[in-house]
């Protein structure tokens, strides 16, 4: 697949090639007086030299949303129908742009708060829906947190129960899983309900403090055991467990 960029737009040539470099396409770059070459399908260029370009397939780029188009052009079709952004939570929660049931995107993020990528994603396809597994619910809340503080408690957002989706591989690197299991939500039908709706935990059980408690002391091999009360706040998806342990640490010295 080839692409040109035929532009004498500075910032246009450079939002098109940054794009292209980050998806790893290939592409040349032309003046507008350039012969396009033969095996060239689709021309990205200015809105306003959109006219001036004599070839059946072009895109005017105005912003990174382009993409979208280009990657349904280089397939032969104008647009994608379905797209989805689909979240495995967990610790180190999986991401995938799925659309019309190909994987375009696939991430693996730090952390539960790390949502930046997936409001970048949001950017690059306006039109996309966001899926996301019913487990994990510390980890799923601590991140549905976040996206509300930016998108607002009235987003959309489809929850899918997840039974099934991780596979069980014996050898396969945890990471791969996460990424298999958000293609499995994003090929899930679920239901859609506001963010809202799932950021308000109720009270957490004696059995998820002690757990959260004991988590504590092996992610700080033994060192530390965070109160009921911490517990209770990384269990309501207020905080991670790592800041619950460094406010512990902070504490402790306070008092030395």
């Amino acid at each position: 697949m080839r692409v040109a960029v035929v532009t004498e737009n500075a910032r246009v040539y450079y939002l098109a090639t940054k794009v292209l470099r980050e998806y790893r396409i290939p592409f040349y770059s032309l003046r507008l007086t350039d012969r396009i070459p033969f095996d060239v399908e689709v021309v990205l260029t200015s809105f306003e030299e959109y006219d001036k370009i004599n070839f059946p397939v072009k895109i005017a780029v105005v912003n990174e949303n382009f993409i979208d188009e280009l990657l349904a052009r280089l397939e032969g079709r104008k647009r994608f129908k379905n797209i989805y952004i689909a979240i495995d939570p967990g610790e180190r929660p999986g991401v995938v742009v799925v659309a019309d049931n190909r994987v375009i995107e696939a991430y693996h993020l730090k952390n539960p708060k790390d949502v930046g990528t997936i409001l970048e994603l949001l950017e690059r396809y306006p039109k996309a829906k966001v899926k996301i597994g019913h487990g994990a619910k510390r980890h799923r809340i601590l991140m549905l947190k976040s996206l509300a503080s930016v998108l607002g408690e009235d987003f959309p957002i489809i929850l899918v129960n997840e039974r099934g989706t991780t596979p069980k591989v014996g050898g396969v690197d945890p990471h791969v899983q996460d990424i298999v299991a958000s293609i499995n939500i994003a090929l899930r039908d679920g239901r859609e309900v506001k963010l809202g709706e799932l950021i308000h935990a109720g009270e957490p059980t004696k059995g998820e403090i002690e757990y959260i408690k004991t988590r504590s002391r092996e992610l700080s091999n033994g060192k530390i055991t965070i109160s009921s009360k911490l517990a209770r706040e990384v269990a309501k998806g207020n905080l991670t467990l790592e800041e619950a342990i460094e406010i512990h640490k902070k504490k402790k010295g306070d008092k030395k």
